[in-house]
């Protein structure tokens, strides 16, 4: 048995780290599970209680696999959900909606980071993870960013607050959409185009739906999914501008790791957009690869919580709250005015 056990960790290094993280995302879920609430955030708390293994030097490289590779494989199955014919669906006016938040909600974060006196990645971070697709957008977007520990602090903030102000927009947004007097077709383009992430967008529509009318939560996906199309480009511009600022690739230890044109995950993503746009992936399997995609994050953003300690995340003060809470209150009166007047 021992002869079997030294054979395991001789071939897999990385086997204690990733079993460790498993085990963390595992218990995130089943809490989730019988107790509702935003999964992520379970890992993230759990896996910042198990910061004191991270000192293990056996467990390092899994830990820093689940942290970085499979957040990456992650990131790129989400594009097994949207296919080209889903945005053409949308409508030219509708369309330029969501880009308009989005490609605005970024500039804002770019924007409250420099006045802030914030690095630019923090500016890219948040004002993704609120434009694009919250914690999801967070992550990707972080992972192709040179690695540095302010990047992952400031990313494990971003998580917990666009997670927190996601879920309160579930509940709050259909009252508003109710008093507003949107249609049901306008309040599924407002929940599609504001929440940050997926299941609360579409929970949020269902809330508005029933059996014989289910426009809000139709509309709701599919705007919503538009946005995370929009991840692929945004993550190439944030590769392109680490690359040509060569302020951020250095630290006081010496130069970093450069970032790659354009990052295999990237690739994958638009390859895995293409096969759905041509409708030859069964339904089974994107659904399998959605569920894939979900738990590859839970593990990743577990990893990143075991990294952390929560004395780092402290220092980051009230800025990051305030870049997120005010990125989204931006958003919601945009897209909100937009719909209004049209």
């Amino acid at each position: 048995m021992q002869a079997l056990q030294r054979g395991w960790q001789a071939a897999h290094p990385l086997g204690r780290g990733v079993l460790l993280c498993g085990v963390v995302a595992l218990a995130a879920l089943f809490i989730a599970g019988q107790h509702g609430g935003p999964v992520l955030l379970y890992a993230l708390l759990f896996g910042l209680a198990f910061h004191f293994l991270w000192d293990d030097a056996r467990l390092r490289p899994g830990i820093d696999f689940c942290a970085r590779t499979l957040l990456r494989a992650g990131a790129a199955l989400l594009g097994l959900r949207i296919g080209f014919d889903q945005v053409l669906a949308l409508g030219w006016r509708t369309g330029l909606i969501a880009l308009s938040a989005v490609a605005l909600t970024i500039a804002l974060g770019l924007a409250l980071a420099r006045w802030l006196g914030r690095p630019r990645e923090e500016g890219w971070i948040a004002g993704c993870s609120v434009g694009i697709c919250g914690a999801s957008a967070a992550l990707a977007v972080s992972s192709a960013l040179p690695p540095t520990r302010e990047n992952e602090r400031f990313t494990l903030l971003a998580v917990v607050g666009v997670t927190l102000m996601s879920t309160l927009a579930m509940l709050l947004y259909p009252l508003l959409a109710r008093t507003v007097g949107f249609s049901p077709h306008q309040a599924g383009v407002f929940f599609g185009a504001t929440i940050h992430d997926v299941a609360q967008v579409v929970a949020a529509g269902m809330l508005l739906s029933d059996a014989g009318n289910t426009a809000a939560a139709d509309s709701a996906t599919v705007v919503k999914l538009f946005r995370v199309m929009l991840l692929m480009p945004v993550v190439l511009l944030v590769t392109l501008v680490s690359r040509s600022a060569p302020e951020l690739l250095l630290t006081e230890e010496g130069p970093r790791s450069e970032v790659p044109l354009v990052p295999g995950f990237l690739l994958a993503f638009v390859v895995f957009m293409l096969l759905h746009t041509s409708g030859r992936v069964p339904l089974a399997v994107e659904h399998g690869a959605s569920a894939a995609s979900r738990a590859l994050l839970v593990l990743a953003i577990a990893a990143a919580g075991i990294k952390t300690r929560f004395a780092d995340l402290l220092r980051l003060g009230w800025v990051p709250v305030f870049m997120l809470g005010a990125e989204t209150l931006f958003i919601a009166l945009w897209v909100g005015v937009l719909l209004a007047l049209g």
